[in-house]
């Protein structure tokens, strides 16, 4: 299904970058005031990030599950108001600084003040928990046991689990059920909140007319409840160890390529089951979501496959991926609307592949600015079928790439071509160039909203680090000044009434 049925525009802005006083940005009362702020804007979409939990450097990209959501993002003053935190509790959890997630901090006051909730709220709780095993029994019994497990053996990754278990061997398996199973029921009651605080937060948007736009994840974790309970999904050998793994060639970002380390998945197996999981995927996202990205689109036509034990990414090879098949079973999910994350290395056949399926393509304008050549992220070559960005989580800032990143033959042509002013401010020039597009729909990070640099840029792809995953907005950011200034912008370009 297409959702650029006419012009519109939003922002990017991940819940764990919402302002807010414990640590991460949670589903709270801030998030309503963004959803707030957006509907003053004259705005109709709040895209983010996924919701899902994350793995190794904090990446929703790396995660344990393509179906949980994160209960770091729980608003904690509901679970308050219900009675299942103390005020004293919820003073103990607040962290003193509102720039960036402090993932140890959260890692340290979430476990107490979650076990704490499920002690008071078992016996209340505990008939609906059983209840949403029931309902979500496609996923959930397999991603809380992942989860009880990995609690027994202290966070080890399933690679260290013992072989028995790992294999997940009958009589071990019992085992673990009956050891486990209030464990298990104390993970589903983290997921029963998340998905409940969810749906109301959607609600609350869809109610001011801003649309969810949400990431699917191509690849989860090699650590992951999928590759422990569904192995057959992946290539891996006998032992759960992935024969192969995924990234990209060198490309703007890296000379050597990027190295991921995500399991691939066996098309063969996925084409002969008609793609089941798939179908199961995108009907969980056409519940949590009103449109979704699909993450590296590309790979559908081919994937970048990285041998195992590989020294970098540029030993890799391209694979046919799904091809149109998993396109239309994608497209064949009843409110299930899609964008094509269609960036990086592309030859014409993948290009061909990409605009034969019909999905909205990306065009990114820190990569537009060649300043002797022509570029199809140019304004004037955006397309309507596509989504227009001033940058993207991956990509530095606005501000920054013209600054620290571009050569000055770009940064000048960049100048001249959106007519870039210091007193206007150079984050909204980049917007007024994006919204002025015939995409029919623009975004724009907050960051870029907010002419923000260096320190602003959400990832760095290939590294790892502290500053990836962690920027925050303030509080005082979203106020009338850059509602009214973004709302006034917006009816210029015809993209809000």
């Amino acid at each position: 299904m297409n959702m650029l049925t006419y012009r519109s525009s939003g922002i990017l802005l991940p819940v764990s970058a919402l302002p807010g006083p414990y640590g991460i940005g949670t589903m709270g009362v801030q998030a309503r005031q963004f959803v707030d702020f957006l509907s003053a804007a004259g705005q109709h979409y709040w895209q983010i990030l996924p919701l899902v939990p994350p793995g190794d450097g904090n990446s929703p990209y790396m995660s344990s599950s393509s179906f949980a959501g994160n209960p770091w993002f729980l608003d904690l003053e509901e679970l308050a108001e219900e009675g299942l935190l103390t005020p004293e509790e919820l003073l103990s959890s607040r962290c003193a600084n509102p720039d960036r997630v402090d993932y140890d901090w959260v890692r340290q006051t979430r476990a107490p003040l979650f076990e704490a909730a499920w002690a008071r709220g078992e016996e209340t709780y505990g008939p609906l928990v059983d209840a949403f095993l029931e309902e979500e029994k496609d996923w959930l019994p397999d991603f809380v046991l992942y989860q009880a497990v990995k609690e027994a053996y202290q966070g080890a990754p399933l690679e260290q689990w013992p072989r028995a278990v790992r294999l997940r061997e009958e009589t071990a398996l019992a085992q673990l059920r009956a050891e486990r199973k209030e464990r298990c029921r104390y993970f589903a009651f983290l997921q029963y909140l998340f998905f409940r605080q969810w749906t109301a937060l959607k609600q609350y948007a869809n109610e001011r007319n801003i649309q969810i736009l949400g990431d699917l994840p191509i690849y989860v974790s090699p650590d992951s409840a999928e590759v422990w309970a569904q192995p057959a999904l992946f290539q891996l050998d006998g032992e759960l160890v992935p024969t192969a793994v995924a990234g990209v060639p060198p490309d703007a970002f890296t000379d050597l390529g990027q190295h991921w380390g995500n399991p691939l998945y066996d098309w063969d197996y996925h084409k002969k089951t008609g793609f089941a999981w798939w179908r199961r995927r995108g009907t969980h996202m056409a519940r949590l979501y009103d449109a979704v990205r699909i993450d590296h689109f590309r790979a559908f036509h081919t994937y970048w496959s990285i041998p195992l034990g590989a020294e970098s990414a540029k030993e890799g090879h391209w694979e046919p991926g799904p091809g149109m098949d998993l396109v239309e079973v994608l497209a064949g999910v009843p409110g299930l609307s899609l964008i094509a994350e269609d960036l990086g290395d592309l030859d014409d056949a993948a290009r061909e592949f990409i605009a034969g399926s019909g999905l909205p393509g990306m065009k990114v304008l820190v990569y537009a600015f060649d300043p002797v050549g022509e570029s199809a992220y140019l304004p004037h070559n955006c397309t309507p079928n596509s989504v227009v960005y001033t940058g993207t989580h991956d990509t530095p800032t606005f501000v920054q790439w013209l600054f620290d990143e571009a050569g000055p033959a770009e940064r000048e042509y960049a100048m001249d071509y959106l007519r870039l002013r210091e007193d206007e401010g150079f984050g909204w020039g980049a917007v007024r160039g994006a919204w002025s597009t015939p995409s029919r729909l623009a975004i724009a990070p907050m960051q870029d909203l907010l002419g923000l640099g260096a320190d602003a840029r959400m990832n760095a792809p290939g590294t790892m680090g502290e500053h990836n995953w962690s920027w925050r907005v303030r509080q005082e950011a979203l106020n009338p000044s850059v509602s009214e200034h973004l709302r006034r912008l917006t009816r210029v370009y015809r993209r809000c009434l």
